[in-house]
């Protein structure tokens, strides 16, 4: 099961990637950073793939995945978000973040072979910070990349919790730590699936309508 809930994860997102850069010359900045973040993702989830078959340790990509998310999303709501306070806090966090982290590894390199429960916890927690701005904002602008967003709040939020407790749990029964991996590699084919109904929604109707014009 939860194979098939990986491999699924990876055809979701693979096809995300192909609908969203099809349009990608043709659309806004905070659109082609996202196409970007899909692109990312898939070379960090293939050469996590790679590693596995080789039967060498993958750990070390998890540092890639969390940063590179966090960068990448940052400069997403760095482009959706039209308030002053909220840019320059999601300034302020992204410099705060990425300087912590560089000392953290300055000082203990041995961070990069084991789960960084600071690292997880500070870039999710500020990326949930900054899709409540986008949410709060809606309520009064017109709504772009809703789905995306909410994708990227339930995803963070419910994976973050994963992870910590997922580090707690290492030490019980081989079955029992399974449960936190099945139910992330859940949360992430949720996750795809509404950037993919995004895609439906907000520019594969466009693109219809293009088209009868």
């Amino acid at each position: 099961m939860h194979s098939f809930l990986v491999n699924l994860g990876y055809v979701l997102l693979a096809l995300n990637f192909i609908l969203y850069a099809v349009k990608f010359p043709k659309n806004d900045p905070a659109y082609k950073i996202f196409t970007v973040y899909i692109l990312v993702m898939i070379g960090v989830q293939l050469s996590a793939k790679i590693c596995m078959l080789m039967h060498a340790s993958n750990l070390f990509l998890s540092h890639l995945y969390f940063i590179g998310q966090f960068i990448m999303l940052s400069f997403f709501y760095l482009k959706l978000v039209k308030d002053q306070f909220q840019k320059k806090a999601i300034k302020i966090g992204f410099v705060l973040v990425l300087l912590t982290l560089a000392i953290q590894y300055g000082i203990k390199p041995e961070l990069f072979l084991k789960f960084n429960l600071y690292e997880i916890f500070i870039t999710s927690f500020l990326l949930i910070i900054y899709a409540t701005f986008h949410f709060y904002n809606m309520l009064e602008e017109r709504r772009t990349f809703y789905f995306i967003n909410m994708g990227i709040l339930l995803y963070l939020f419910g994976s973050t919790i994963l992870f910590l407790v997922g580090n707690l749990t290492v030490k019980f029964s081989k079955d029992f730590n399974m449960v936190t991996w099945l139910l992330n590699a859940i949360l992430y084919v949720i996750y795809q699936l509404f950037i993919l109904y995004e895609w439906k929604v907000s520019f594969y109707k466009n693109k219809k309508e293009e088209f009868i014009n």
